[in-house]
């Protein structure tokens, strides 16, 4: 019997087993369906740690050590799809995680920025909104006021970087804001080492730019005896260095930071990755999304016990969603809250499905936004 023959026989051996247990996890699936009318009738909890442990120690012992960690995985998947036929039993209700959509602001509106002109955030809101009123603001949370306070119809804050990932704070402000996601675009980050006219590379003592802009233009500063000072952003480190006397200062920002500022590029692209991009978002007071929209972003808490985040995210898997993002933020001492954002869309049945069956696994979910790339 030649490899081919081999392998063809011991597949249908693994076809017959299958056969096997197919109906099994049918029964199986049946019995579960009826557990969870019996604990609705008795207003008893889905969750049972100590019962769930004993099927795992049972199922285990029933099978050799070199294969009992395998055994161990699959009979906790099992216990997962089957308190996932429970909630589906228990919580098939409508149960609404977005408001009704508002119509999107169009016309004579403004929009809200954090930093100064010449501002990567200035620039993504000229892409997204170029006839719109700019506001600056100091600081990200103004942002998030004054869209809460309606002084701007929408925000624009950057949430991710290719390079160095998420933006905390802007997770923190959703949360703590209660604001939206309506939309999102990416901008290319092009750092360049900026200076006053006349100033040299060798004269540089001090450089100017945010914490971020430090951290994606590393290489190029490795090595470099030069003094580096924070700023809330990069158009105000230009600022600054356009402001500073004695022509030994620089700046690490745009090439529009240096137009606005009178600066020169003494040094361009200077980033680490030349594919440095950072992610923006819209935000609003109310909700924004349509058929088209296929970015869901939604922020929960787990229970602290094992397995728990993996029962959450089961039935994206389950529904055949894909993950594209996934970050953890400290909501207490030990205790963190979860942010997912989804490929799919809330209008379509499936999605919604999948997100009020993970909903019910969670001490707290929300839908934080429905959206598309701009």
């Amino acid at each position: 019997m030649n490899t081919a023959e081999k392998l063809a026989e011991l597949r249908k051996r693994i076809d017959q087993i299958d056969a096997s247990l197919a109906p099994l996890f049918e029964e199986r699936m049946g019995v579960s369906k009826l557990i969870a009318e019996v604990k609705g009738a008795g207003n008893l909890a889905i969750v049972d740690d100590d019962r769930e442990q004993a099927v795992v120690g049972q199922a285990a012992a029933l099978v050799g050590e070199d294969v009992r960690g395998e055994l161990q995985l699959l009979m906790r998947t099992v216990l997962a799809i089957s308190k996932e036929r429970q909630r589906k039993t228990l919580f098939s209700g409508d149960v609404r995680l977005l408001p009704p959509p508002r119509r999107p602001i169009r016309g004579d509106i403004t929009c809200a920025y954090q930093g100064v002109p010449g501002a990567w955030s200035e620039q993504a809101l000229i892409k997204l909104f170029p006839e719109a009123n700019r506001m600056a603001t100091e600081f990200f949370e103004d942002v998030f006021t004054a869209v809460k306070e309606r002084k701007a119809a929408y925000g624009v804050v950057p949430i991710e970087n290719s390079k160095t990932g998420a933006i905390g704070e802007t997770y923190d402000l959703l949360r703590k804001f209660g604001c939206y996601i309506v939309g999102r675009t990416w901008i290319d980050i092009n750092h360049c080492l900026l200076a006053p006219e006349g100033t040299g590379l060798s004269d540089v003592r001090e450089v100017f730019s945010h914490p971020e802009g430090f951290r994606q233009c590393s290489r190029f500063l490795h090595g470099r005896a030069w003094d580096l000072s924070a700023c809330r952003n990069t158009a105000v480190a230009a600022e600054t260095a356009a402001k500073s006397a004695g022509g030994r200062t620089a700046a690490i920002g745009s090439r529009r930071a240096a137009e606005i500022n009178g600066l020169k590029v003494l040094a361009p692209d200077i980033m680490d990755d030349a594919a440095n991009r950072t992610s923006f978002v819209v935000i609003s007071p109310e909700p924004e999304y349509e058929e088209k929209d296929d970015l869901i972003s939604v922020t929960f808490s787990a229970p602290h016990r094992s397995g728990s985040l993996c029962e959450i995210l089961l039935p994206f898997m389950a529904a055949g969603l894909n993950l594209m993002r996934i970050e953890s933020r400290p909501a207490a001492p030990g205790q963190y809250r979860f942010f997912v954002e989804i490929q799919g869309n809330i209008m379509d049945k499936g999605t919604t499905e999948a997100l009020r069956h993970a909903s019910v696994t969670c001490e707290y979910f929300e839908v934080i936004g429905c959206y598309g790339d701009s």
